[in-house]
């Protein structure tokens, strides 16, 4: 299956990785980063609920904050902790030493330039000019 033809591909949420990358990563990667990466700088916990099942569920992102904004790149395309936080409107997200809970996500889509884009930190812009970006408030 290419990245076009995936369902984590959506308008304006482009999935920037092969299918064969997210696979490798869900099954190799995030076990074995999942017990570091608490400690790992740059890395975050997101902590979010099943949209159906309500089951709690921990997904490691890369996430940058910028004042009150949280920003994480979405190269994975429209995945289902994405889906869950937008349903929920809410999560916690652990970063080393400390716990934020985030309100307000939204998605700017790849190529996108306004007041939004902004208050992002510099990466996230760049990365923004090929890829979406999940941004939210930090409450």
């Amino acid at each position: 299956m290419s990245a076009k033809d995936h369902p984590n591909n959506a308008p304006g949420v482009p999935m920037i990785f092969p299918p064969w990358f997210e696979r490798f990563q869900i099954k190799y990667m995030n076990p074995a980063l999942k017990p570091i990466a608490p400690y790992l700088p740059g890395t975050a916990t997101i902590t979010h609920h099943g949209r159906k099942s309500g089951k709690p569920y921990q997904t490691i992102v890369t996430a940058y904050r910028k004042g009150d904004v949280l920003a994480i790149a979405l190269g994975h395309g429209k995945t289902d902790w994405v889906k869950n936080v937008l349903a929920a409107g809410e999560a916690n997200v652990h970063f080393t030493r400390r716990d934020v809970h985030i309100i307000n996500p939204r998605i700017l889509p790849a190529g996108t330039d306004g007041p939004d884009r902004q208050r992002l930190p510099w990466i996230v812009r760049v990365q923004l000019r090929r890829m979406a970006v999940f941004v939210a408030d930090i409450a």
